[in-house]
């Protein structure tokens, strides 16, 4: 599985794993609810399960994503400034949401 995340993702997602409530987890990106042929995603912190796999990332973030999802499988995490602070999170082979 893959996961991109760009510079300004990668900011926001280490300050959630700097908090206190961050100690032991890592975060996890998962599909809040499926349209047909694109998701909407989300992102939490938390611990993998034998359902997951670890995915590295070129930021040095490990991402925890369901090893058997393939809506999960390409995602890209992707945080903008303008023209509002927002974090997207798309898979641009599986349509696109955040």
């Amino acid at each position: 599985m893959k996961c991109k995340i760009n510079r300004n993702a990668a900011k926001v997602l280490r300050k959630m794993l700097e908090s206190n409530e961050a100690e032991g987890k890592m975060i996890r990106v998962f599909v809040t609810h499926l349209h047909g042929d694109h998701a909407h995603y989300d992102i939490k912190l938390d611990t993998p399960t034998e359902n997951d796999v670890v995915v590295k990332t070129d930021k040095d973030i490990d991402i925890i994503l369901e090893k058997d999802d393939a809506f999960l499988d390409g995602i890209w995490i992707q945080y903008f400034y303008v023209p509002q602070e927002e974090m997207f999170i798309t898979n641009p082979k599986k349509g696109h949401h955040h």
